[in-house]
C-alpha cells in the first residue's frame, strides 16, 4: 500500500480539475491572443474545460515524455514532434542509462508523436503560436521534463508569453517551470508527492478514442454555441 493511499483526494477527476484551475486563469478569459493547448492524453479533458470557461481556442500541443525502461511513470527527458529533446541528466545519471538506450526510447517517441499528429488534428491546422499568450495545461506534473520541452518549444516558436497551468505537482517541479515559463499556476504543492495518479478519485488511463471523443464535442460546441458573454 502507497504512503500517500491514507490522504485524501485532492481533485474528483481531470474535468473537475480543470473547472477548479480556471479560477486561477480569468485574467485570461475572452482575448483573442490566448490559446490553451493541451498536452495529451490526460490534459486534453483539463484543457477543454480551460478553454470553454476562458471562451478562447484549444489547441492539442504534442510532446511525449521519455520513460525510464521498466519504470515509464518516471520521466528521464521529453521530445516534441519536431524533434526537440531534453534530457534529465540528474535521472539518466544517477540510473546509468546509456545513451543507446535514451536514443532508443526516443525514436519509438518520435514515431508515436507522428501517429499522434495525425490523429488529433482532427481536420485542424496547426495553429500559428507568433505573438500569442498559450496556456499550457495538463493533468499534474511529475518530473516536470515534459513541460519544460513544451515551454521552451513554443518560445522557438514564437511564443509571446507562456502560461503552465496544472491541478497539482511537487513543489521542486512548480520551482524549475518558473524559469521555464512566465506564469505558473498550480491549484496544488502536496509534500510528499508520489504520483499525480495519487490525487485524484478517477484518473483511468485515457484512450485515443476516448480524447478523440473530448476534441469533437468540444469542437462541436463551439461551433455550434454562440460564446457567452
Amino acid at each position: 500500500m502507497s504512503a500517500h493511499d491514507e490522504f485524501p483526494k485532492i481533485f474528483s477527476d481531470r474535468s473537475s480539475a480543470g473547472r477548479m484551475l480556471v479560477t486561477r486563469l480569468r485574467m485570461y478569459a475572452n482575448r483573442p491572443e490566448v490559446v490553451v493547448c493541451a498536452l495529451p492524453h490526460g490534459g486534453v479533458p483539463v484543457g477543454v474545460e480551460v478553454a470553454k470557461a476562458l471562451d478562447v481556442p484549444l489547441a492539442v500541443f504534442l510532446v511525449r515524455k521519455l520513460g525510464v525502461p521498466g519504470h515509464e511513470e518516471l520521466g528521464m527527458g521529453a521530445v516534441t514532434t519536431g524533434g526537440m529533446r531534453l534530457i534529465n541528466r540528474a535521472v539518466t545519471n544517477s540510473l546509468h542509462i546509456a545513451e543507446n538506450t535514451i536514443d532508443a526510447v526516443t525514436q519509438r517517441e518520435k514515431q508515436e508523436l507522428a501517429r499522434r499528429e495525425r490523429l488529433y488534428a482532427r481536420g485542424q491546422a496547426v495553429p500559428d503560436f507568433r505573438d500569442k499568450i498559450v496556456i499550457l495545461v495538463d493533468d499534474g506534473i511529475a518530473t516536470g521534463s515534459t513541460m519544460m520541452l513544451a515551454a521552451e518549444a513554443l518560445r522557438q516558436q514564437g511564443a509571446a508569453y507562456t502560461v503552465v497551468a496544472v491541478p497539482v505537482a511537487p513543489l521542486s517541479a512548480v520551482s524549475q517551470l518558473h524559469q521555464a515559463a512566465d506564469h505558473v499556476v498550480c491549484l496544488a504543492e502536496p509534500e510528499p508527492f508520489g504520483s499525480v495518479g495519487e490525487w485524484y478519485q478517477d484518473f483511468h488511463q485515457l484512450t485515443d478514442h476516448e480524447v478523440c471523443q473530448i476534441l469533437d464535442q468540444f469542437m462541436y460546441v463551439q461551433d455550434e454555441v454562440p460564446a457567452q458573454v
